[in-house]
């Protein structure tokens, strides 16, 4: 690798609108050269091409740290990306000798690690307080479209919550360009909670580029004074926080491997050999299947506490109909399925917790999904009965036998153990789940008919 001065200039470059290097200094020049591009051509550099992908698609400035490989060795650089009328500008600074791979010292670096583990899901802005990264599943969990969400400002997610000091700490943070803790917010439009940490990110220029932060859900348990400890038994509950642990550990590290391998197999950064791209897809679907099955498991642990209690509240079944139809359009799309949801004029008030009827729709609508053959249909649609309130999902699937019925709704319950599919989890907590609403799941199918599934929740006058 070339010598490295001690101050590296910052290497200016831009790229056309049509994604096409048309001007870069020496230092980026040689460096995207020595990759195999050239100029009147796609970057060659795979982690500055993303950052320019990234900018292009959000329309905001971008700022990574990113290692870049230089013949046998690695750099350090740090690129900025801000889109403009003529394309791309760019700037990479940095242009440090990698350096091997150390644990991070110090208590704070460790705090931040645990912070992140014991995160429900994790968040990424710019400079600007725009969002720049957010994790798929959670907004399949809390009821936002994460992709929608890109580029806007935090506070149109969060509604921030002062402290007993009436101070914000995420914006005495970002003054201080320092890390944060213990900022209480709440989730638009859902009425959950959460506490937001984060650390900030700075720049090879030393400038202040935004928040990598997590977010922990709020248990309203919380907030109400805590009942005496009663005297601990000879057998520890063990078994009742095992899930919750292993969804906490294992959540985020999954999320980065899918998504890691998802831009892997879809060639985000070049050209990839067919078996290679294959063999990501693989890794992706497997972590995929992993994550759903952690979830699963620590869904489990919490309906079979005898102490689990759902929050009740007022809720639109047909508004939770479409946001779940929504955050499987894609799948569908991909199955040549098509999802036919309430309009949007329709409303079936009922009581029940949101997040968690989130969870039972996208639970029946993606099995719908997964069983309706290619060309075929899945409806969702609402009933009155009585003191109830439904939303039916049939599909064109294969249908259930009677005699299967019931298995399904069993733990670990699976019709045809050889096919491919969840954990035999999923019907089991939705059911546990409906009747812990006060409602319930019912099914109605034949063999070669199709299926329909039935949750009923309490009806409530408008």
């Amino acid at each position: 690798m070339n010598a490295i001065e001690p101050r590296p200039p910052i290497a200016m470059g831009r790229v056309g609108p049509d994604g096409l290097l048309v001007d870069a200094e020496a230092r980026l020049a040689d460096l995207n050269a020595r990759a195999g591009g050239k100029l009147g051509a796609p970057i060659a550099v795979p982690p500055i091409a993303a950052i320019v992908r990234l900018a292009q698609r959000l329309g905001i400035a971008v700022s990574r740290n990113v290692v870049a490989a230089d013949g046998e060795d690695d750099i350090d650089l740090w690129v900025r990306a801000e889109p403009d009328a003529d394309g791309v500008r760019l700037e990479v600074s940095g242009w440090r000798p990698r350096a091997a791979w150390r644990a991070p010292d110090g208590d704070a670096a460790r705090e931040d690690d645990f912070l992140r583990a014991e995160a429900d899901w994790l968040w990424e802005t710019d400079a600007a307080m725009r969002i720049t990264h957010l994790p798929f599943e959670a907004g399949q969990l809390n009821g936002f479209d994460p992709v929608a969400m890109l580029g806007q400002p935090l506070t149109l997610l969060f509604a921030l919550e002062a402290d007993g000091e009436g101070a914000l700490p995420i914006l005495a943070a970002a003054v201080e360009q320092a890390r944060f803790d213990g900022q209480v917010a709440e989730l638009r439009g859902t009425g959950q909670r959460v506490r937001l940490s984060a650390s900030p990110r700075i720049d090879a220029q030393g400038r202040f580029a935004g928040f990598s932060g997590a977010a922990t859900r709020i248990d309203p348990a919380e907030e109400v004074e805590a009942a005496p400890v009663p005297a601990p038994t000879a057998e520890p509950e063990f078994t009742s926080d095992f899930g919750q642990r292993l969804d906490k550990a294992l959540r985020a590290p999954l999320a980065r491997i899918i998504a890691n391998a998802d831009s892997i197999s879809a060639r985000v950064d070049g050209p990839l050999r067919d078996d290679y791209a294959e063999y990501a897809l693989d890794i992706a679907n497997a972590g995929r299947h992993l994550l759903s099955l952690v979830g699963d498991l620590a869904d489990l642990s919490a309906i079979e506490r005898e102490d689990f209690t759902v929050e009740l509240e007022p809720i639109d079944l047909a508004d939770v109909a479409r946001r779940a139809a929504g955050l499987l359009a894609v799948r569908a799309s991909e199955a040549d399925v098509r999802i036919e949801k309430p309009r949007a004029d329709e409303r079936m008030p009922v009581t029940g917790e949101f997040r968690r009827v989130l969870q039972i729709m996208v639970n029946l609508i993606g099995n719908a999904v997964r069983y309706s053959p290619p060309g075929g249909w899945v409806w969702v649609r609402l009933e009155r009965e009585g003191a109830l309130g439904c939303v039916i999902v049939a599909d064109q699937g294969k249908g259930i036998a009677i005699e299967d019925q019931a298995k399904i709704f069993e733990k670990f319950g699976r019709v045809d153990p050889a096919e491919p599919g969840g954990s035999g989890l999923g019907l089991y907590i939705a059911r546990r789940l409906a009747r812990a609403m006060g409602g319930d799941i019912l099914v109605d199918s034949a063999p070669d008919e199709g299926a329909r599934f039935v949750l009923t929740l309490p009806h409530r006058a408008d």
